[in-house]
């Protein structure tokens, strides 16, 4: 099952948030015009620019790559702001990753909440565009239709939060799992620990007890039908 059904998508968007002192979350709110569609691409939104639809954001210094897209309404519910009556989410329709550079670096952690139909992934580097030195890589299991909410509605309706920790200076992260079948929210920097976030040592182990490697085949068999 995809994020968004192409015959339904008409325009694109994302975006992602950095900062290396203050905590400061990007969730992707505001990113989309409402009266010029559904979605755009999250440009220099968060590196004081403006996104596909031409709304202003604020200048977290971070940037992102050419395919991050933002959305508001998507096949599913109940990401990390909508009970404060926020929308928008980070997501994308090529490449198998949405780069986010923070040139500055930063060294304290950060956390993003994620849905996902495939096999997706995380990875820090301590260069640009990444580059350089791998510092940290997670690999999520899919979940996005598990343990949903009661009276969830749509196909991605689970969202799980991670907290992150590593060694060194880092300047890039990506994004990363299939293409329209992953999307992310509320990455926050400046902290490891969202609502009580377990560290990363212990959600490896999460992850890897979830069982869903049988799964796989008919989430993707779902996909067809999207």
């Amino acid at each position: 099952m995809k994020i968004v059904k192409f015959a339904a998508a008409a325009a694109l968007a994302a975006s992602a948030s950095m900062a290396s002192a203050a905590v400061v979350t990007l969730d992707f709110t505001n990113v989309v015009n409402p009266g010029l569609g559904n979605s755009t691409a999250v440009n220099n939104f968060y590196n004081g620019g403006t996104s596909g639809h031409g709304t202003s954001g604020t200048n977290f210094g971070a940037a992102f790559s050419s395919n991050a897209l933002a959305i508001n309404n998507f096949n599913g519910c109940c990401e990390p702001d909508q009970a404060l009556g926020k929308q928008g989410i980070l997501f994308f329709l090529s490449g198998g990753a949405v780069t986010l550079d923070y040139a500055a670096g930063f060294s304290n952690g950060f956390s993003f909440n994620y849905s996902s139909n495939s096999q997706a992934f995380i990875r820090v580097y301590d260069g640009l565009g990444a580059t350089g030195n791998v510092l940290a890589t997670l690999n999520l299991a899919l979940q996005a239709n598990q343990g949903c909410p009661p009276n969830a509605s749509g196909f991605y309706c689970n969202w799980t939060a991670i907290g992150v920790n590593f060694a060194g200076v880092a300047k890039s992260i990506d994004f990363g799992g299939g293409a329209n079948f992953v999307a992310y929210d509320n990455i926050t920097f400046g902290s490891s620990t969202v609502g009580g976030v377990p560290e990363p040592a212990s959600w490896a182990m999460l992850i890897a007890g979830f069982g869903l490697v049988g799964a796989t085949q008919r989430r993707r068999k779902a996909a067809v039908a999207a």
